[in-house]
């Protein structure tokens, strides 16, 4: 496991600095193709806007729309459990009572929370989901986005500290023990999503489906003839899209965070939304992008911020650690180990 993981960073850096992009820009960019570069079968496909992002939703077994439509009724669903960009959201009341009391939440809420503190304790806080005070004070991928003074930044890192995040199991409760303190699930919500997505779908019998949440991508099967889906690698030097070369999965997650994604420009410099817990500013580090292939989305999606977090030589000690996932990194100077 662990030579396959090293060998898929050096793999990944190779393909990049020799600009062998294995598929082209097109409106299916991340679906899946033959061996002729031609879509494998017409799927049935919905577009639409949620959690700050483009989801799309592609069948190519069970082409029914109202699959699709249950598909983003899920989707809703949890968004309005804990958006904290949404007034009135459980995840909204839990924040609003932090200093004062628990909040019963509802089974999403619960599960994602928790989900969240074990990653922030496993890495102990680079991954944090009480940087809510850090993320709102950037605002970073919003219109009032803004790079903060170092006095602002002093003032709400007080504020971060998963240790002060309380859950209760029992009657499904979380409790925030300092006021001001904010959870943000952002790094974690959209792969909860996409699984709970795909359970929809393999209840409506689906085999062969995509599910595409802002390029977290899942890959439900194989394609209807039985081959592996092709799944391009997001390239973290080019807008969403942008691939840098491809992978085949089966019932697999690909999820990528890196400085591409969302980000803030001034006096010439650029400044990502991956927020260091610790110091209150964007991670730097020598990781332009890293991509995690797992079986559950959540944990790709945690993972990909854990280990861009760590940097290039702990971010692969970390994975190394971490069984039944893969970790694919590209530096900022496109340079193998």
């Amino acid at each position: 496991m662990n030579n396959i993981k090293k060998i898929l960073v050096m793999l990944i850096l190779l393909i990049f600095s020799v600009s062998m992009v294995a598929c082209t820009k097109n409106d299916n960019q991340n679906i899946p193709k033959d061996n002729n570069s031609k879509v494998s079968s017409d799927p049935i496909s919905e577009t639409n806007f949620f959690m700050g992002t483009v989801v799309k939703i592609s069948l190519y077994d069970k082409k029914d729309p109202n699959i699709i439509s249950r598909g983003f009724d899920r989707i809703k669903q949890i968004e309005n459990e804990v958006s904290i960009n949404i007034q009135g959201t459980e995840l909204d009341k839990v924040n609003n009572s932090a200093g004062k009391s628990p909040v019963k939440v509802k089974d999403d809420t619960f599960t994602i929370t928790q989900k969240g503190l074990e990653y922030s304790k496993l890495t102990q806080g680079s991954f944090d989901i009480t940087v809510g005070p850090i993320v709102k004070l950037w605002s970073i991928g919003l219109p009032e986005a803004k790079v903060p003074a170092q006095a602002e930044i002093d003032e709400k890192i007080k504020l971060v500290g998963h240790e002060d995040l309380q859950t209760n199991e029992k009657d499904k409760s979380i409790f925030l023990k300092r006021k001001g303190m904010l959870i943000d699930l952002g790094a974690i919500a959209k792969g909860y999503t996409a699984d709970a997505v795909a359970e929809v779908l393999k209840e409506e019998g689906v085999k062969s489906a995509i599910i595409d949440l802002g390029g977290n991508i899942l890959a439900l099967g194989t394609k209807p003839d039985g081959n592996l889906w092709r799944i391009g690698i997001q390239n973290p030097f080019e807008p969403r899209g942008e691939i840098t070369g491809t992978i085949e999965v089966e019932n697999k997650s690909i999820v990528t965070s890196g400085i591409y994604e969302r980000f803030i420009e001034k006096d010439g410099k650029k400044y990502h939304h991956i927020l260091n817990p610790f110091t209150g500013y964007p991670y730097d580090n020598e990781i332009a992008g890293v991509t995690i292939v797992s079986d559950k989305s959540i944990d790709g999606d945690a993972l990909s911020t854990s280990v861009f977090s760590k940097g290039l030589k702990d971010g692969m000690d970390f994975i190394e650690k971490i069984q039944g996932v893969e970790a694919i990194f590209v530096t900022k100077d496109k340079k193998s180990m």
